[in-house]
């Protein structure tokens, strides 16, 4: 890319999320801790099926997006996931047990991607963000918004300054019934980014390539990504959160200051 139609990027008020795929890091390396809250899709699952027709799954954290996004940035990135993992499961044991509250692992960003095991399997009811308890996380409502905003919480007690990204679901042709949950499921990732102050969008379900049967025979094994799938879903949040960045530059000017003893005076 020419120097002049790169520093144009920044002020390109047509450009939409995906429409350039970047090489390298862009300006996502910028972000140089990233945790990522997940299920399976952030666990680099594997689904395998034996001679008996039984499914089997694995999760090669090795091979989850977040490792291929952090071998092409240069940044670290904590796998916080676990394949078949939901907002419940998360906020009531699992980052407990794992110990993933600690502040050693407090990151400059967070992406969470939860949802299709809440939503999709389990049909917890959706909520909003009237279930948030601002002042106390334990307090949420017992719904998906509930939970989900009460991980946000404990994350931004650790690390008040962090950049949360909040991952919407790509749409798959699914049946009417699953859409609508989707649907409601996207919206909930905007209410959120509004409700919480330092929070945007990666919106998947809209700007992302359909997850249908043409794209699956290259990307999935049985009913999970391939290693060429998460691969390519690490270019997807790369330039995703390069997009999100190139047009919020005044958001992340002191990204570099968050978690450290140094602060900026704003006079």
């Amino acid at each position: 890319m020419k120097i002049n139609d790169f520093m144009n990027s920044f002020e390109n008020s047509t450009e939409l999320p995906l429409d350039q795929i970047i090489e390298g890091s862009g300006m996502c390396g910028i972000l140089r801790t990233i945790g990522c809250v997940g299920d399976s899709l952030s666990s680099g699952e594997y689904e395998t099926i034996d001679e008996n027709g039984k499914h089997h799954y694995y999760d090669f954290y090795d091979y989850s997006w977040g490792q291929f996004l952090a071998r092409e940035t240069g940044t670290t990135v904590y796998n916080f996931s676990r394949g078949g993992m939901s907002a419940k499961q998360y906020m009531e044991t699992f980052a407990e047990e794992k110990g993933f509250w600690s502040p050693e692992l407090k990151c400059k960003a967070y992406i969470i991607a939860l949802g299709v095991n809440d939503l999709l399997n389990d049909r917890q009811e959706v909520g909003s963000v009237e279930d948030i308890c601002k002042d106390d996380y334990r307090k949420n409502a017992p719904t998906f918004a509930g939970y989900y905003a009460a991980i946000i919480q404990r994350l931004k007690a650790i690390s008040p300054d962090a950049k949360f990204f909040f991952m919407t679901m790509p749409e798959e042709n699914n049946r009417r019934e699953l859409q609508i949950l989707k649907n409601a499921h996207a919206k909930l990732m905007y209410d959120l980014a509004e409700f919480f102050d330092n929070s945007y969008v990666i919106d998947f379900k809209k700007y992302a390539p359909v997850y249908d049967e043409s794209f699956k025979e290259k990307f999935y094994l049985n009913g999970h990504l391939n290693a060429a799938g998460y691969a390519l879903t690490a270019k997807f949040v790369i330039s995703y959160l390069d997009y999100i960045i190139r047009h919020n530059l005044k958001d992340f000017s002191e990204i570099g200051l968050v978690n450290t003893p140094y602060k900026n005076c704003h006079i």
